[in-house]
């Protein structure tokens, strides 16, 4: 018997749930951004799967390697769980701007969407319904592109600007307890995209709206802070 869809509710890792301390595999530096936990608890409670969807360029740069990571998402899971917070999953991207070592058509490193599919088709997602909450737009134009609504988290780390009618967010908050307030307030529209799609029409779809704003080429992210390339 098929599994029915569920929303969920995609979260950014540096600079959103904990704060960023680039390119930090120590688990004992991870730190919740405020009020992240009780936020947390308040979706998990309402029946929102919780997960994370994050760039981690540090392990295609050297800077360290897929055991360290690994070592990174159990510490905040672990830490996650002793607040009583269960995530569904953890998806990161490991390659890099703009590196030669990426591999061709890279699609899961955002802005583009490739982690929250990859996340929807492994964990039985329905995209329409869910949402995407990041600090920079790159996590937004990454939610609308999956088809998401999404939550910008004003906090300050986005510092680039780059616009386009897929990186406006739906709604915008100042921390993650606001975002999850408005999420099971339920004061949002759906998203007027394409949403509903199978992934391989969806993807056509999206390719399509390239028209619309600038084009990201495969495998890379916008030029500039540390914090862009990390989120």
């Amino acid at each position: 018997m098929t599994t029915a869809l569920r929303p969920a509710v995609f979260l950014d890792k540096d600079g959103t749930l904990v704060h960023d301390v680039p390119y930090n595999v120590d688990p004992q530096q991870l730190r919740f951004t405020p009020h992240a936990i009780e936020a947390l608890r308040l979706l998990q409670a309402a029946g929102w799967p919780l997960i994370v969807v994050t760039n981690q360029p540090g392990i295609a740069l050297g800077l360290f390697d897929q055991t360290d990571w690994q070592r990174l998402a159990a510490g905040l899971t672990e830490r996650l769980a002793e607040h009583g917070v269960e995530l569904a999953g953890i998806h990161a991207c490991p390659h890099a701007p703009a590196l030669d070592a990426a591999p061709a058509g890279c699609i899961c490193r955002k802005p583009a969407p490739g982690l929250l599919r990859q996340a929807a088709r492994e964990h039985r997602i329905d995209l329409a319904g869910s949402w995407m909450v990041g600090d920079i737009l790159n996590d937004v134009e990454a939610g609308r592109r999956a088809g998401c609504r999404t939550v910008l988290l004003d906090v300050g780390n986005e510092t680039e600007w780059v616009w386009s009618p897929r990186r406006e967010p739906h709604h915008r908050c100042s921390d993650l307890l606001q975002a999850a307030q408005h999420i099971l307030a339920g004061e949002m529209k759906p998203p007027r995209s394409h949403p509903s799609l199978p992934p391989e029409a969806a993807l056509a779809a999206d390719q399509r709206s390239r028209i619309h704003a600038t084009p990201w080429p495969a495998g890379t992210a916008t030029t500039g802070t540390a914090r862009s390339a990390m989120n």
